[in-house]
């Protein structure tokens, strides 16, 4: 058997995966010299023809297009945010129920944290938690830790559902956002990761964190149970309404003090903290985006665009993205703050979204070119064929959540992760006879799992808290979580079949 088509086909991800780990490149740069030599390769060695070079670049400008409009609105409608000081008076108020500060923690890092994952995505919900965590007394090695444990779950539906909307872009998704769902279950024990990890080091640890565990875990369990109730509207919403009725239903069971900790420990003195806007103001904007989303899910439809000789890539017009600019559009209005506050959002939006815009479609013209490089005048097999033959293997179920996170460990985006390797485990999962719903699953709960460690994430949180060097530190303190969450979730897929 010649091996030379199969090493030719994982070379793209090799050099990805040596400029980024080995010679430390940039994300955007090792994409890039990536998908270079996947078309130099195609060119020259599977001699792809021309047509299908065009539509494979052509379908994977489009995907990231789309993708574009969901990040460049999201940072858009943060940037409102944080410029009217919306997210601190929100910050406020969810401090505000309780004086507890492992209750406080819990309701920030997990709750606060999965609903701006389930809004925004891509790194900002530690590096808009992390901050408010030192603020309570953490320090700031905990706050980087519990910030990321945070930024997991969630991240299955992440961005209103970018990781499977854009992540498994051309794949059957139908049946894979509830499986996902029933597989994200086991995401309640992270704020128990997050209880140990905030009482460590402390004089009576044991006492703090069975005192407060039972509250843990209903915190966990009040997000991931109503999750799945909101997967019928469709992959955006469970993590934003999951959360928004988790955070609904803590507070209540808060002030009924029913699974609060006997003892209310505080770790640092209490001190005057303004807020400058009612709690109805402060949540309106979520409020306009929910709407916005609900009724752009079921008004608009889909609009197919030509990309070369009947070939065309089905633009679907209810796009998040146009729900977070309008939301930040009108809440701007309502405010009537200088113009400055609205041209700099829009700069800061543009600023943060190229870079993920050409990486993704750097990473998806690799996926895009080896999907039609069996269209050849070489006769040498498609390279997408010859690649899935590695993962043909009966343990299929229990590799799918380690490799989704290590391609987030890689890339610091559950969407990324599902783009590099969901066509391969979807074609594996067809060849062997598994349920291809299920396989995806697994592969986008473990690559949720892997954000906890995922590189950018650390160094983009260590920037908010302003301190260096720590990644060793924060690796050892994410590294055990991970790794439990992620043989919970093998167990479950070799339980499955």
């Amino acid at each position: 058997m010649c091996y030379l088509p199969l090493i030719l086909s994982v070379t793209p991800f090799l050099i990805f995966l040596f400029l980024l780990l080995i010679k430390k490149t940039s994300l955007l740069r090792a994409s890039f010299y990536a998908s270079l030599s996947c078309l130099a390769l195609m060119i020259l060695f599977w001699q792809m023809d021309a047509y299908f070079l065009y539509v494979s670049v052509g379908k994977a400008v489009f995907i990231a297009l789309d993708i574009f409009i969901i990040i460049f609105g999201a940072i858009f409608f943060l940037e409102i945010l944080e410029d009217l000081k919306i997210i601190k008076n929100i910050s406020y108020y969810l401090e505000g129920f309780s004086k507890d500060y492992r209750v406080q923690v819990i309701v920030l890092a997990w709750l606060f944290s999965s609903f701006i994952e389930g809004t925004a995505g891509f790194g900002t919900p530690a590096a808009i938690v992390v901050p408010l965590l030192i603020g309570i007394g953490l320090t700031p090695i905990k706050s980087l830790v519990v910030g990321l444990l945070g930024n997991s779950t969630a991240g299955v539906f992440g961005a209103a559902g970018t990781p499977i909307r854009i992540g498994f872009s051309g794949l059957d998704t139908a049946l894979v956002p509830i499986t996902a769902s029933l597989i994200n279950l086991v995401g309640f024990i992270v704020p128990i990761f997050m209880l140990w990890i905030i009482t460590s080091g402390r004089e009576n640890r044991k006492k703090e964190f069975l005192d407060a565990l039972p509250f843990a875990i209903w915190a966990g369990v009040a997000f991931v149970l109503p999750s799945i109730l909101f997967v019928s509207l469709g992959q955006e919403f469970p993590s934003i309404l999951g959360s928004i009725v988790g955070l609904i239903l803590v507070v209540i069971s808060t002030k009924l003090n029913i699974f609060n900790p006997k003892t209310e420990i505080k770790l640092e003195e209490e001190k005057e903290v303004y807020h400058t806007m009612s709690a109805f103001k402060s949540f309106l904007p979520y409020g306009i985006l929910i709407v916005l989303l609900v009724l752009g899910k079921f008004i608009l439809s889909k609009l197919s665009i030509p990309i070369f000789a009947g070939f065309s890539h089905t633009f679907n017009l209810f796009n998040p993205g146009f729900a977070f600019i309008l939301t930040g559009i009108i809440v701007y209005f309502i405010w009537k703050k200088k113009s400055g506050v609205f041209i700099d959002s829009i700069k800061t939006g543009f600023k943060g979204a190229w870079g993920p815009f050409l990486v993704i479609i750097s990473m998806l013209s690799v996926v895009q070119l080896m999907i039609y490089s069996g269209n050849n005048s070489s006769g040498v097999d498609s390279s997408i064929n010859l690649i899935t033959k590695i993962f043909g293997t009966p343990l299929l179920p229990i590799f799918a959540p380690f490799v989704g996170a290590f391609g987030a460990f890689m890339t610091g985006s559950v969407t990324i992760s599902n783009i590099m390797f969901g066509n391969f485990f979807n074609t594996a999962s067809l060849n062997l006879g598994f349920n291809q719903a299920i396989i995806l699953s697994l592969l986008v709960v473990g690559a949720a799992a892997g954000n906890m460690v995922a590189l950018a994430d650390i160094l983009a949180a260590e920037a908010v808290a302003r301190v260096k060097n720590y990644e060793r530190k924060i690796l050892k303190g994410v590294i055990v979580p991970c790794l439990i969450y992620l043989s919970l979730v093998a167990l479950i897929g070799f339980l499955i079949f």
